[in-house]
């Protein structure tokens, strides 16, 4: 995660030696990551449980040394194009490190383990962000130079897996028993902020509750491989019928979309912020502090999901009206950035912008927690996020991408706040169409007492 040259992407794809117009990178290579994400979601899902995490861990550092490699020494639009596949790829597969960690240690210590990795990427990143400001606002180096720092950072990473432990077990190909069925694997999404998520394909394999077919011993050992040959079919007709039953969940459905609706409109601003910025203020001409900014609002973030674990409320009851007024705010947010062009202004709004994001999908994780089995925590998450996904895909399809309509980077941004207005209109509707509707029975279950 320490990678200073990442608050600096666009400045560094813009400069004279990459030959990449604006259009180019905002319009052509930029929406090459979000359908590369999407594509390779699923497939590497798979493979991660088939392989047991640990070469697709490798996979992915080996996928961010091509992604930083290319960023040094690729020139041309579609060369620059590849190096974002290569960067979806590597994002693809942040599951398998989650996955890795809670597959190799006891289950009493999952708790521990997700706060020391919640607590590395955030220190990571926020190192990134402040060493990227730094270099380049005091020592005065290149851009060059900070994605140099960045490779060799990926390439310690990388260095690193081929010394931890292979794992013998995973959850769908590589059978376990039924104790270790029983809990949730807790996967971290440290991008959207959300304080612990779960691993879209962790659940209860077939067979898992008849504990009669774990052997206690070393014999039969050949039977206990048979019964753990995973019928994938059933596996995901299973899935099918738990999709059905969580979704028929009035108030998770409603938490839900939310989820997948927000997310989608987040990781676009998240995307093409720095466009913004540097239609702001182009960055060949002054001093930029992008990286200063990610530092903070990534600090700020993660203080407001602390501070919203100790918040006492109704939240079955206002939970709705709230996330109305917060995506209130946050529409207004991108819209002060898109309106003002002043660069402080959009820095202080992007701050602003993050952390009510940050905590807004803290509640819903909780919200969404809560009117759930443990069992079906890993299935809503994963469908979520890749509702999400597939969201932004069809934006960036449309709105975006240069086969689209290849909007200007000032008018996405006004279709992005539009886009979150609407969300806010629409659960404001439904919030008080609840309030409203838990009134009356309450007047009902008075007056019949």
């Amino acid at each position: 995660s320490v990678r200073p040259s990442e608050p600096f992407l666009t400045r560094y794809l813009l400069e004279r030696h990459k030959n990449l117009t604006e259009t180019q990178v905002f319009n052509e290579i930029y929406p090459v990551w979000t359908y590369s994400y999407l594509a390779l979601l699923f497939p590497v899902f798979l493979a991660t449980d088939y392989l047991r995490y640990k070469p697709v861990v490798l996979l992915q550092g080996l996928s961010l040394i091509v992604t930083w490699f290319m960023l040094l020494y690729a020139q041309g639009l579609r060369a620059v194009q590849f190096l974002e596949f290569f960067y979806g790829m590597g994002t693809a597969t942040d599951i398998a490190y989650y996955s890795y960690i809670y597959s190799v240690v006891d289950v009493n210590l999952y708790q521990k383990v997700t706060s020391y990795c919640r607590s590395a990427t955030l220190v990571g990143y926020t190192v990134g962000s402040v060493s990227g400001q730094v270099l380049v606002s005091v020592a005065g180096w290149s851009l060059f130079s900070l994605n140099v720092i960045s490779l060799t950072s990926i390439s310690i990473a990388f260095g690193t897996v081929w010394f931890l432990p292979m794992p013998q077990k995973s959850l769908f190909f590589h059978h376990v028993s039924s104790q270790q069925l029983s809990w949730e694997m807790k996967v971290m999404d440290c991008k959207n902020g959300s304080a612990v998520q779960d691993h879209p394909g962790v659940r209860r394999a077939p067979g898992w509750g008849d504990e009669t077919k774990v052997p206690l011993n070393g014999e039969g050992q050949s039977a206990e491989k048979q019964e753990q040959k995973v019928d994938i079919v059933k596996v995901l007709k299973d899935l099918w019928q738990d999709f059905l039953q969580c979704y028929s969940s009035q108030t998770l459905l409603c938490w839900s979309v939310w989820w997948a609706l927000s997310t989608c409109g987040y990781f676009q601003v998240i995307n093409y912020v720095q466009g913004l910025w540097e239609m702001v203020l182009p960055s060949h001409s002054t001093e930029i502090y992008n990286g200063a900014v990610e530092a903070a609002s990534t600090l700020l973030g993660a203080v407001a999901v602390f501070v919203v674990g100790h918040i006492k409320t109704s939240w079955a009851m206002w939970g709705e009206v709230a996330l109305a007024l917060f995506s209130f705010l946050i529409a207004a947010a991108v819209y002060i950035m898109d309106t003002v062009r002043n660069i402080w202004v959009c820095y202080a709004s992007y701050v602003v912008f993050r952390i009510i994001y940050m905590l807004l999908i803290t509640i819903a994780t909780f919200q969404i927690a809560t009117n759930l089995s443990v069992e079906r925590y890993a299935l809503v998450f994963g469908v979520n996020t890749f509702i999400a996904l597939a969201l932004q895909t069809l934006l960036t399809l449309i709105v975006v991408d240069a086969s689209g309509l290849g909007l200007d980077i000032f008018t996405q941004f006004m279709i992005y706040a539009s886009y979150f207005a609407a969300i806010s209109v629409v659960f404001l509707t439904s919030g008080i169409y609840s309030i409203v509707r838990a009134y009356r029975r309450q007047e009902q279950t008075q007056s019949r007492s």
